[in-house]
């Protein structure tokens, strides 16, 4: 196993790489400039400015530079909007809000769509299967860009319990909208992978077998087909879980919480590159590892696998 994580690790280095030359290429084949915002700017001026972040420089010399500064300091460079910051300023002032809503969304999301895609598959054909299959079609078609301003109109406009957005500091009353905003949908394809997977279990040959031996059917699913039953689900975890942190974007915006999500858009719309290039390199390197980390899981529930 040790052999097979170091192995992954070593493959993550170039396919990071390859990310930040792809998405480096595409920045530089943009049109337009990062000031090109600002209208009547005298060319002289431009040329100070491309002067001083390096935009005058060299193709080759701009992308090796660049990845010369990720690699032995961390550094994703500077910002052309935010001109007091740099773009790790920005990534340590928005990633722990995100992370924050992101990572409960995901606890949400697993406690309650596992447990009810199980209890359907052991309810087939009941009306607990029925009720949780309409619950996951109905998350499912409701995305978080339109189910956050349904639930500000219920919750915040028309009853008043909860705020409609910010963040102030996390404070509980703030994560619940966009927590349940964000994890409906993944919800829903929790619940109907596990379903899916529990009821194949159910009818295989070792579950028939451990009937046979009148063996209680509490027995049966929590030490037979639980396991079994749980694979799919642990694979879909870890996309799922970059899933809620990119897709976070939305959230951000929506409900102002100051998160990565809500610096991703302003800088694609003020073609702040440098911002977009760093957090567009911290969800690749999120997605690789959260990846790494389902393998490990999937090897350590079903022994059969060995890397």
């Amino acid at each position: 196993m040790f052999a097979y994580i170091l192995k992954r690790l070593m493959i993550a280095i170039p396919v990071l790489v390859i990310l930040i030359v792809v998405t480096f290429i595409l920045m530089y084949l943009a049109p337009g400039s990062p000031f090109a915002s600002e209208r009547g700017i005298p060319p002289a001026v431009l040329a100070n400015l491309e002067r001083e972040y390096g935009l005058d420089r060299p193709f080759i010399a701009q992308i090796g530079t660049y990845i010369w500064n990720i690699v032995t300091q961390f550094d994703f460079g500077p910002s052309f909007q935010y001109r007091d910051q740099d773009v790790n300023d920005l990534i340590e002032q928005g990633f722990p809000v995100t992370l924050t809503y992101g990572f409960w969304s995901f606890v949400v999301a697993v406690l309650v769509g596992a447990p009810l895609g199980i209890m359907a598959a052991i309810r087939h054909n009941t009306w607990l299967d029925y009720l949780a299959v309409g619950v996951s079609i109905g998350a499912q078609v409701l995305p978080n860009f339109v189910l956050a301003p349904i639930l500000v109109l219920i919750f915040t406009l028309w009853l008043g319990w909860l705020p409609g957005g910010g963040w102030q500091g996390g404070q509980i009353e703030y994560l619940i909208l966009p927590i349940i905003a964000l994890s409906t949908s993944f919800m829903a394809s929790i619940a109907r992978i596990a379903r899916a997977a529990m009821l194949e279990v159910m009818t295989s040959n070792f579950i028939r077998t451990a009937r046979s031996k009148g063996l209680p059917e509490r027995v049966i699913v929590m030490r037979h087909a639980l396991k079994p039953a749980l694979l799919p689900v642990i694979s879909y975890l870890g996309p799922a879980f970059v899933g809620m942190i990119t897709g976070s974007v939305v959230i951000d915006r929506y409900f102002s919480t100051g998160g990565i999500g809500q610096f991703f858009v302003a800088s694609a719309l003020n073609r702040d590159y440098g911002v977009m290039m760093g957090i567009t390199v911290l969800f690749g390197a999120l997605t690789i590892i959260f990846n790494l980390v389902v393998d490990i899981l999937y090897a350590w529930i079903d022994p059969k696998i060995r890397y």
